[in-house]
């Protein structure tokens, strides 16, 4: 997505009231970077129970999983949050509140239907769909945690309404730290019991592979369920303070419920369609991918532990620095809808221009960190020290760059009430990328590569798509040199001293886990360093992230300030 350079006054806007707008959307982002960091680690000893198979067992569950998630309940909280932050705009308390109960009612209803689907069509989800029938066994723990996020998301989606990002980050750190914990005991014990199960079916390897990766969901489930309690504990003890807030209401007049839930569904709809369609491209993916290179004459062993390492590895990596987009566009869509009803079109594109910055000064560094760092990283985390798991790295580390814009992007036309653009982009997209991935396997054969450049390919269709619709309708042009320019320049050369950091650090010590650590912390230190040599970075904008000044300060003692 390149939006034109224009002139420094409207750059120069950056207000206050985009302070707070960040700060929340870093708080929400160090969370899900600290949740992503927890799903890494638990993954290592995950993925020793229950190997490239059990992972290829445990990626076809969450396939279906996700795509029921994004169709059942995962537009709730970014509805629910657009529709009170509105309200509060007006002074609607007591309307916020009746939302609030309409979006739970709603979200029973639609949680609760999708895990029954989820559980009773299991079978054939995994084996008619997807050529992948043990994976059943691990979808069907996984049915009743849709109901439990569904409910979990309303709340989430009220708060986020309010401008208050932190019951959402640290109900996600708690159920991060249950998940991994109840992942890794309950893989274990089942996949003793999945062996002594299937030495007597025929197939010992694969069904205890298969069960090892039903308990992998369990600790998913158990997350879930902290996650609810948890956000229900919060809302208990916010209600009294809220209560006083309504009888302070002297707006007048009640929504009724009937008019409530047309609007969730109103707004609900468009968004679904569009996360479902832009997420969806996994599934097709996969169904595209496996069924045609099993035509091809690629064994089933071959598909799955390549699909294991995509799915569990490939994925869990990338999606770490593409979160830090996601909480950044949770944050912008009350922000945003507040200031555009207000009709104050200065302050909306302020509010973009200062996300898509940081965005920006994100994702270039962890692109390049992720290319240099590939055949490191995997067996740091993996123990993988098989070429091809480093090339899938290496290859998709641009999908980074691309996603995270495109999901920003999606937020940011989400908050400026132009909730169907993103639905056009993505299903144009979408059929662009399937006719991409089977030329690239049939014309040039790439296997598992094909699967990953075309999911590239997507984002960046949407990057382009959604960047032409956000100029279109905010009038933001964004500053090409300090938004794109300056941070890929700091991080090429970030990217040249994390590679021969490791390579001497490796070298002399011989080994791999000291190497990409120190070479990591010597990247963070190298892009901070350069950046703000560049003036890549001002001393305004670190005093918006959290712990800013922590920064500024270290900054001024090294004269870089």
């Amino acid at each position: 997505m390149v939006w034109e350079s224009e002139g420094t006054d409207e750059m120069s806007r950056a207000k206050k009231s985009d302070v707070n707008f960040l700060m929340q959307g870093s708080l929400l982002a160090v969370a899900s970077i600290i949740s992503r960091v927890i799903g890494l680690v638990y993954r290592l000893p995950l993925t020793a129970i229950i190997g490239k198979e059990g992972n290829n067992y445990y990626g076809t569950a969450f396939e279906i999983y996700n795509l029921i998630l994004l169709i059942s309940s995962y537009s709730i909280p970014l509805a629910v949050s657009k529709l009170v932050a509105t309200r509060m705009a007006e002074g609607q308390v007591r309307n916020a509140w009746r939302f609030l109960k309409g979006a739970l009612l709603f979200a029973t209803v639609s949680g609760g239907s999708f895990a029954l689907v989820v559980w009773f069509g299991a079978d054939f989800f995994t084996a008619r769909l997807l050529a992948t029938p043990l994976a059943s066994i691990a979808l069907k723990v996984l049915a009743p945690v849709i109901f439990l996020v569904a409910i979990a998301g309303v709340l989430r989606g009220f708060f986020q309404g309010l401008n208050s990002m932190m019951p959402t980050a640290l109900s996600q750190i708690a159920e991060q730290i249950v998940n991994a914990v109840v992942s890794v005991v309950a893989a274990y014990f089942l996949y003793s019991f999945g062996a002594k199960a299937g030495a007597v079916l025929g197939d010992k390897a694969e069904y205890a592979a298969a069960w090892g990766a039903a308990g992998g969901t369990l600790g998913t489930a158990m997350g879930a369920l902290t996650s609810l309690a948890f956000l229900i504990f919060v809302i208990s003890i916010y209600s009294k303070r809220f209560r006083r807030m309504m009888r302070k209401d002297k707006t007048g007049g009640h929504e009724k419920y009937g008019d409530i839930l047309w609007l969730l569904l109103s707004t609900i709809v468009p968004v679904l369609l569009s996360t479902t369609l832009y997420n969806i491209s996994s599934i097709i993916d996969q169904a595209i991918f496996k069924n045609y290179a099993l035509f091809q004459g690629i064994k089933q062993h071959t598909i799955d532990v390549w699909w294991g390492v995509y799915a569990g590895q490939y994925r869990v990596i990338i999606n770490v620095p593409i979160s830090i987009a996601s909480s950044i566009a949770a944050s912008s869509v009350p922000a945003l809808i507040t200031s555009y009803k207000g009709g104050n079109m200065a302050d909306v594109r302020a509010k973009i221009h200062s996300a898509t910055r940081f965005i920006m000064v994100i994702a270039f560094p962890c692109t390049i960190g992720i290319f240099a760092l590939a055949g490191p990283v995997q067996r740091l985390l993996f123990s993988d020290t098989d070429p091809t798991s480093a090339y899938m790295l290496m290859v998709g580390a641009v999908s980074v760059l691309f996603y995270s814009l495109s999901t920003l992007s999606n937020g940011l036309l989400q908050g400026i009430d132009k909730l169907r653009i993103p639905v056009k982009n993505a299903a144009i997209s979408l059929v662009l990328q399937a006719v991409f991935l089977v030329g690239a396997m049939q014309l040039f054969n790439l296997g598992i590569y094909a699967v990953i450049l075309a999911n590239a390919f997507y984002a960046f269709l949407m990057c382009l798509l959604n960047g032409r619709a956000v100029i279109k309708y905010s009038g933001t042009h964004q500053d090409v040199r300090s938004t794109y320019i300056t941070p890929l320049a700091g991080s090429v050369i970030m990217g040249i001293a994390v590679y021969l950091v490791y390579i001497l650090a490796e070298g002399l010590t011989g080994s791999n886990a000291l190497g990409t650590i120190l070479a990591f912390f010597a990247g963070v230190f190298v892009y901070f360093v350069v950046m703000l040599l560049l003036k890549g970075i001002t001393e305004e904008e670190l005093r918006r992230i959290p712990h800013g000044n922590r920064l500024i300060a270290i900054a001024e003692r090294m004269h870089l300030l």
